[in-house]
């Protein structure tokens, strides 16, 4: 199948990798204050003038929001898994799209597959989806943009199909996520391209790039334009404040990104090796499109170093052609292994999988070891038959990579890697059932019978997750003087917060019951990943008569 039909073989891979069990972690910040957007454009219409918890959200463009909230209308706002469901699409176009570009610069079928599957299981590919969706959006609407733009410069003629599409693509990201992935992807991408493909493009066709720039930014930042006309007081404070996060938030050194590679995960040694030009110049395949992938990574890598703020998840897009570029290696691998004799590389090949192989036969006798410690985890007997599983492929990888049958080794690792996700998932799902500690807004409002419409306060402080969880807007009172003339009120005091609620001068004005836990935590508070921001506390106030 994966000869015959690669595309669908590499959405079927992330379909089984992903989608079983999408909605299985919790909704993390980022995540929250996406879905807030994405409810509050069905509930409040605000799909153009975007909002986050009734107030403006414009830090954010609003095309991610537009597909999640499309996403939520025909499944459920409230579903998760529905939310989640238009970033793995993505992964799904990134792992096509890289397949289809290494094609049409002529790579082989099998190793243009490798590529896309070096990219959709890439370590922090999976991660983003769930750390800082709208990012994956971006970049693949680029990918696909760049695609477009090497069709326009192979082609012999001007191609105005692709000229549009191109234009329409960049306009995708910046909508997804601002100018990112024009400075991240694009540039990088056409300055390789320019330095090693230039004598094969006709100067006529570089006449069209400033024309799909110009075009392309002004799609989109079409909508930055009109609310900047429509609302600008607001705008340009949030922008303000946004532009001047770049060179005071998240600041960090020049080398930061410099370990960038580890980003890949299970491929992380390979993606390694690949950067070794003097070593792999003479190995690889297609000598002028590795020239090209490894300045592209390069590139970026440089570019995202000098902007002073910094943070993991804005390497993504380099992982897009190190995917490429780790593919030469690894295709190097398949066709000569068995011949090579010396060990400088055959050494790290037998470490990089070797220590994979060895991790899949170990991992269910440490968590075994685990499960004994731990007296409040409950195992069910699935979890405990696929790391079964498990130490069989560990078994299987090992013997393959002593056989020197590279192309074995790594459909073992890709099943090694989806037996873990499934082990993890399954223990995850049964254990968010049975931590009875967890509570949310629609527990409170059963216990209390109270309407979905009732309004819900904040004393001094809200999370993102508990808007989210409340199905609602909050309003943030600073003072209980604050509240507006009632009888009943209900506010949500923040758990761990310096000053509470009780602290109050005006709480002597009202009654008070034992307030209403809410956590939504899906770990036991034993845990390190147990978050206090997650936690509080809903009062029901009552003035005495």
């Amino acid at each position: 199948m994966i000869q015959k039909q690669p595309i669908l073989s590499i959405i079927l891979i992330v379909a089984v990798l992903l989608l079983p069990f999408l909605d299985i972690l919790e909704v993390t910040i980022m995540e929250a204050r996406n879905y807030i957007t994405a409810r509050e454009m069905l509930t409040d219409g605000h799909w153009i003038l975007t909002t986050m918890n009734g107030e403006a959200r414009y830090q954010k463009p609003p095309l991610p929001t537009w597909l999640t909230a499309l996403s939520g209308m025909i499944f459920g706002i409230k579903n998760i898994w529905a939310l989640r469901l238009p970033a793995v699409l993505m992964i799904m176009l990134l792992g096509t799209m890289l397949y289809t570009l290494s094609r049409k610069l002529t790579l082989s079928k099998q190793h243009s597959f490798l590529n896309g599957l070096i990219g959709i299981t890439s370590f922090y590919v999976t991660l983003i989806i769930f750390e800082a969706p709208w990012d994956i959006y971006a970049h693949v609407f680029m990918l696909v943009a760049i695609y477009s733009i090497i069709q326009v410069f192979i082609s012999e003629r001007i191609r105005f199909k692709y000229i549009l599409l191109t234009i329409v693509f960049i306009g995708c990201s910046i909508l997804s996520k601002g100018p990112i992935s024009v400075y991240a992807l694009l540039i990088p991408f056409l300055i390789s391209y320019s330095v090693v493909y230039r004598k094969e493009i006709h100067k006529k066709k570089w006449i069209t790039v400033p024309i799909i720039l110009i075009l392309g930014l002004a799609l989109g930042f079409s909508w930055y334009f009109y609310v900047r006309y429509v609302d600008p007081d607001i705008f340009n404070a949030i922008t303000a404040k946004e532009t001047g996060n770049w060179t005071s938030y998240n600041v960090r050194p020049f080398y930061y990104y410099w370990s960038f590679f580890t980003q890949s995960g299970i491929w992380t040694i390979p993606a390694f090796i690949s950067l070794l030009y003097p070593y792999l110049k003479t190995r690889v395949s297609n000598l002028k499109m590795y020239q090209f992938t490894l300045l592209w990574t390069l590139l970026i890598v440089v570019l995202l170093s000098i902007i002073p703020e910094k943070k993991s998840r804005y390497l993504m897009p380099v992982l897009i052609p190190l995917a490429i570029n780790a593919g030469f290696y690894i295709e190097y691998l398949i066709r000569r292994f068995k011949e090579l004799k010396d060990k400088r590389e055959t050494i790290p090949v037998y470490f990089s999988f070797g220590v994979i192989g060895l991790a899949f036969f170990n991992i269910p006798l440490v968590f075994v070891y685990l499960v004994i410690a731990e007296e409040k985890l409950n195992v069910p007997i699935v979890t405990f038959i696929l790391l079964g599983l498990l130490s069989v492929v560990g078994v299987l990888l090992l013997k393959k990579l002593y056989q020197k049958s590279i192309k074995h080794v790594i459909v073992t690792l890709i099943v090694g890697v989806v037996l873990i996700i499934y082990s993890l998932g399954v223990l995850r799902s049964h254990n968010k059932i049975v931590n009875v500690g967890y509570s949310d807004f629609d527990d409170f409002v059963q216990y209390h019978n109270i309407e979905s419409s009732k309004t819900i306060y904040a004393y001094q402080n809200i999370t993102p997750e508990m808007i989210w969880s409340s199905g609602r807007k909050i309003k943030v009172i600073n003072s209980l003087h604050d509240l507006p003339e009632g009888t009943v009120f209900y506010v949500l005091d923040c758990y761990g917060c310096r000053f509470n609620i009780t602290t109050d001068k005006d709480i002597n004005n009202f009654l008070y019951e034992t307030p209403y836990p809410i956590d939504l935590n899906y770990e036991f508070p034993t845990s390190g990943n147990y978050k206090d921001r997650k936690v509080g506390y809903v009062y029901k106030l009552t003035i005495p008569k």
